[in-house]
């Protein structure tokens, strides 16, 4: 019954474990390392994505947004940044974010940072991890610049991230896709996500074509 109830409410499994013991019940859905064998079909399944989606970047998160796996073309994104910020566990929010980080580059950074905490925020309410609420706290935190939305940004279908790429010489537009395991039934892989970064004008896509064939 308790589990029939989780299942419309969207409850992440880790919750509907917590619910369960609260209740009085075993938890029913595992929890092992993402370096465990039983993990090995699913980490092939997150590398195959990974490397299918060069020149691209993509990047797979755990659930406090602390960098898993990462294609080259988004570790290249981390290059030059300050040391202290890709100590492990490199969190992903906060590299972005920090002055120190990827925020300096960031066209739109206003922008992009309301995207970003809004999606930490829908992560807090649903598991309610003290964890991410500290990070949150943090982030919020940090310098903002004025938003200075460009023309015709409202009529925009997604949020772009729009970068400044030394590499390329130019600002680089996003748009990124969220994949999570629909089908998971172990908690640490049901937690697992990646972020898959598809340019947003083809500028962008030709800079990083043309990059990659060198």
């Amino acid at each position: 019954m308790l589990l029939r109830l989780a299942e419309p409410l969207a409850m992440p499994l880790r919750e509907q474990n917590r619910l369960l013991l609260a209740a009085g019940y075993a938890p029913v859905h595992g929890e092992q390392a993402l370096e465990a064998p039983d993990m090995a079909a699913a980490l092939a399944a997150v590398e195959a994505v990974l490397k299918a989606h060069a020149p691209f970047p993509a990047l797979a998160v755990d659930r406090h947004w602390n960098l898993f796996r990462a294609n080259d073309a988004a570790t290249a994104m981390l290059r030059n940044i300050d040391p202290t910020l890709l100590a492990p566990p490199v969190n992903v929010l906060r590299a972005t974010l920090h002055p120190k980080g990827l925020a300096p580059r960031i066209e739109n950074l206003a922008e992009w940072r309301h995207h970003l905490l809004a999606r930490l925020r829908l992560d807090i309410d649903r598991s309610g991890d003290p964890e991410l609420e500290a990070l949150h706290a943090e982030l919020v935190r940090l310098p903002c610049p004025i938003s200075r939305q460009p023309p015709g940004a409202a009529a925009r279908i997604a949020v772009p991230l729009a970068i400044r790429s030394e590499a390329h010489g130019r600002v680089l537009s996003f748009l990124s896709t969220t994949t999570v395991f629909g089908t998971a039934t172990d908690v640490t892989l049901a937690e697992l996500t990646l972020e898959c970064f598809y340019p947003a004008d083809d500028d962008t896509r030709q800079a990083l074509l043309s990059g990659s064939r060198r």
